[in-house]
């Protein structure tokens, strides 16, 4: 799989970005740092990195600044995604899947590591549960060559729920079980060291069959470059004859009321403190909503939040939860959540923040504004002129925008303390505490089940031995280390099978105590030493787990 094919996947997420009234700009970020963040667990991140410049056109430098931003895609939608579900946009469908090609095609980049399959199938997963999308892989949707073995696939099942293929091409469900175990196993030996050793040009078996470069250096006569491989979801002709897609995934996910989302937050595994005092809040702001219909006197009360905690506690699962729920409750207009960093808010130069800052804020009008690690904005001018920004944009626009500010308790207190305007509109702090290992063990295996995924019994054995072994401290991850050990297991599952044509769908769906063994990550791009049972030592991909 070239780079080349990599910008391709960005490009068609471009077009269906501008098709949707998007800015270009930001949507090719997304689909770039998306793709960084998959290619990151690997052997060589420079070689990578360069990679990686090489297709979007950046310095190699700019990869490692883009990384953080993508790891986010693993757990929430896109910023423009959820901006498309919140408008109810019928393009939302067709970026959830371009999103999801892009994840499938870095993981199928040249020198990626195992733990970029697991990551590739979270994010996939991901964008497309946001968007209620179950694919149907057939020949017009964007992964549509993950079921073709006869064509050249990116390689990644990406389904988020149960997985099926197009009902019409199998007479029963056993079947289909059947065929999907048959192709999943091709697709895995077509990424798991065979793409990276093939020349592009090269073909094995059939002949039709071609390793390396998307289906469009070998289209049907008049096809235009990309359309073959990355057909567009939301193109502007109709459909030919008989190519509509089934009328169920035409519509976007039905709008959840505030019941909905409130047993949504009660689901949530531990954050018992964090569950009482958000249905507080609901409480509070339903009662001002009585007393102002009953004409009486209404407190105004800030909406905005301090979150606090160490990493991984579930402070952006929240802050999502809780637009929806403002949203519910008629206080936002969308209820889409924008998560941003220090880095999406500063610009190079003073003056510059301002706009950059004004900009972020535009694009979550009517939703939450979520800012992690807020407190790496203060000790600057650039910082200062990053708040001052976000505190006049708060005011203006008081009525239709929630802004939660997140980090370590201490430093967020800190930051808080330091701005007048900030300390007067942020008066409630909700703490998130730190997870048990049963409860991180809950978490991983709800995260398993979304991507289709079972734990053994001894698989999940593993994992609690590897808790019971792994320090605790402020750095420590909580869920987000569920979830890296999860992907890192996801893709040595996928290497131990690579070469089981016959994989049952019981072992494709199973995950065993050896895919969680304290190892590092395998290189996906070259075939193990056939005289060796190991596989070959991975540094980077335990990285975000030690």
């Amino acid at each position: 799989m070239t780079t080349q094919s990599l910008r391709e996947t960005v490009d068609v997420l471009a077009r269906i970005g501008r098709e949707a009234g998007l800015d270009e700009g930001t949507v090719r970020a997304e689909g770039e740092a998306l793709a960084a963040a998959v290619m990151e667990q690997s052997n060589g991140a420079s070689e990578l990195a360069r990679a990686w410049g090489s297709a979007f056109n950046h310095p190699a430098s700019d990869f490692f600044g883009m990384v953080p931003r993508g790891r986010r895609f693993s757990s929430i939608p896109t910023t423009s995604l959820q901006t498309l579900l919140a408008d109810a946009s019928p393009h939302a469908r067709g970026y959830a899947e371009a999103l999801a090609e892009i994840a499938t095609t870095a993981a199928a980049q040249h020198g990626v590591g195992a733990v970029s399959v697991g990551r590739a199938t979270a994010m996939a997963s991901t964008q497309l549960r946001a968007a209620g999308v179950s694919p149907s892989h057939g020949p017009s949707s964007p992964t549509g060559g993950l079921t073709a073995p006869q064509q050249p696939s990116s390689g990644l099942s990406t389904e988020g729920s149960r997985l099926s293929l197009d009902p019409a091409a199998l007479q029963s469900f056993s079947s289909d079980l059947l065929q999907r175990a048959q192709q999943q196993s091709e697709r895995m030996r077509q990424i798991l060291g065979h793409l990276g050793q093939q020349d592009p040009s090269h073909t094995q078996g059939d002949p039709s069959h071609t390793q390396g470069e998307p289906s469009h250096t070998q289209g049907e006569p008049g096809q235009q470059p990309g359309e073959a491989a990355y057909p567009d979801p939301v193109a502007t002709q109709p459909p030919p004859e008989g190519t509509e897609e089934p009328e169920e995934h035409e519509p976007a996910e039905p709008e959840k009321s505030l019941e909905e989302l409130l047993a949504e937050l009660d689901e949530l595994i531990g954050l018992e403190r964090v569950k009482a005092e958000i249905h507080r809040q609901v409480a509070v702001l339903k009662m001002d909503a009585r007393r102002q219909e009953a004409g009486l006197r209404v407190v105004t009360l800030t909406r905005h939040l301090v979150f606090v905690g160490n990493p991984g506690t579930g402070k952006t699962t929240v802050a999502r939860l809780v637009g929806g729920i403002y949203k519910a409750l008629g206080l936002l207009s969308k209820g889409q959540l924008v998560e941003v960093d220090r880095s999406e808010l500063v610009a190079g130069y003073l003056g510059q923040t301002a706009a950059k800052t004004a900009e972020v804020v535009d694009s979550a009008k009517g939703g939450v504004l979520f800012i992690d690690e807020a407190y790496s904005l203060s000790g600057d001018q650039y910082g200062k002129e990053a708040v001052d920004t976000l505190v006049k944009e708060m005011e203006d626009h008081r009525d239709n925008l929630v802004v939660i500010v997140a980090g370590y308790p201490e430093p967020m207190a800190e930051f808080i303390g330091l701005n007048p305007g900030l300390e007067s509109r942020f008066r409630t702090i909700i703490e998130f505490d730190d997870y048990s290992d049963d409860e991180l063990v809950g978490i991983q295996e709800v995260l398993a089940s979304r991507m289709d995924y079972d734990m053994s019994e001894d698989a999940t054995e593993r994992f609690k031995e590897i808790l019971a072994a792994t320090p605790r401290g402020p750095s420590f991850g909580n869920g987000r280390f569920s979830r890296n050990m999860l992907e890192a297991a996801i893709g040595r599952h996928a290497w131990r099978l690579r070469d089981e044509k016959d994989a049952t769908v019981e072992q494709l769906r199973t995950l065993e105590r050896v895919d969680f063994e304290d190892r590092d990550a395998v290189d996906l791009s070259v075939e193990a030493d056939e005289s060796s049972d190991e596989p070959s030592d991975d540094s980077e991909g335990q990285r975000d787990e030690s």
